[in-house]
């Protein structure tokens, strides 16, 4: 059975990650347009994407290029397309927003341009960090995060079994501050890939570790020496590759790119990567599915208890009888 159970996982590791990641296309990207009415130039342009990246452009018009760049910041759109100046296209895309993506973007638009003969200037609002010239920095920390998240969670079911309920929630907590907290210090600190607003990615960080840990903990008290399996697919095979993390949602299967915002790995990333590149428009919901998972993970732990391999019997102390 085990060797049926580590082939298929084993497959379905390298299956799931090659789904997601190995080839990806466009599906629907969100596209800000300025000043390209039907009939124009830029209508016209627009079309040109549309048909080169062989997928739907889904057009947000706005009046204004400050509009615009605003729900740049608020992470609405990918891109803007201004073809108000004559002849001229300006693109603007946002690598910040997803770097994948706006590669693709920014090499079709030169394409698009041309073909049809027209002027474009592509522009990039929101670059990358020097450090993190690819935009991966953020996925490998939250995946580093959740791996040992549940990692963690599973050394102190091995070689802290006797832990009862809640000192196992409190060491889980403790060990998600350190590792966070030596996860942040390293990518910043240390290595200088990231510049990051310390506390809040420390604290995200460590949130993604806990949410890790219990959901562990809670499969752990659902199935018991099983919970690896479930806790596995759910956290690495499904979450890490549908999180946006190394390839932008909108370049995801679609049904990834929907369910991979609802899970641990997905919000982590979402959560990090408003901290470090869009700073003053934070998002709540990131932060709702984390505490969302580790609530429901930590309330089925803490309810069905009894049913957990580990704990120990607490020795109870009565008054000694001397013997007559």
């Amino acid at each position: 059975m085990l060797l049926f159970i580590l082939a298929a996982a084993a497959g379905l590791f390298a299956g799931s990650y090659t789904y997601a990641m190995a080839n990806p296309t466009p599906r629907q990207v969100p596209t800000a347009v300025v000043g390209a009415e039907q009939g124009t130039r830029g209508e016209a342009f627009l079309s040109g994407m549309e048909k080169a990246l062989d997928a739907s452009v889904e057009v947000h018009r706005y009046d204004t290029v400050d509009a615009a760049r605003e729900a740049v910041e608020q992470q609405k759109v990918f891109a803007i397309l201004d073809a108000r100046q004559g002849g001229r296209v300006h693109f603007d895309v946002s690598a910040a927003s997803g770097a994948s993506v706006a590669e693709l973007l920014a090499k079709t638009a030169a394409k698009v341009g041309q073909t049809m003969k027209v002027p474009v200037t592509v522009t990039d609002l929101n670059p990358l960090q020097p450090g993190d010239p690819r935009g991966l920095a953020i996925f490998y920390i939250s995946l580093a995060a959740v791996i040992i998240g549940f990692v963690g969670a599973i050394q102190l079911s091995v070689h802290a079994r006797g832990l009862n309920p809640a000192e196992r929630i409190g060491f889980t907590l403790a060990y998600a501050l350190l590792g966070a907290f030596a996860i942040a210090a390293v990518v910043d600190w240390w290595l200088g890939a990231l510049d990051l607003p310390f506390v809040q990615s420390w604290l995200v960080l460590a949130l993604t570790m806990f949410t890790s840990g219990m959901v562990f903990t809670m499969f752990n008290t659902l199935v018991g020496r099983w919970s690896m399996i479930p806790t596995w697919g759910l956290m690495v095979l499904l979450g890490n590759p549908s999180s946006g993390g190394a390839v932008s949602w909108p370049l995801l299967p679609s049904a990834l790119g929907h369910i991979g915002r609802w899970l641990p790995p997905g919000a982590s990333v979402n959560a990090q990567h408003t901290a470090v590149y869009f700073n003053g428009h934070q998002h709540l919901f990131p932060y709702l599915v984390l505490a969302g998972w580790a609530l429901v993970a930590s309330t089925v732990f803490w309810m069905w208890r009894h049913r957990h391999p580990g704990g120990r019997e607490i020795r109870r102390s009565g008054p000694a009888h001397a013997a007559t």
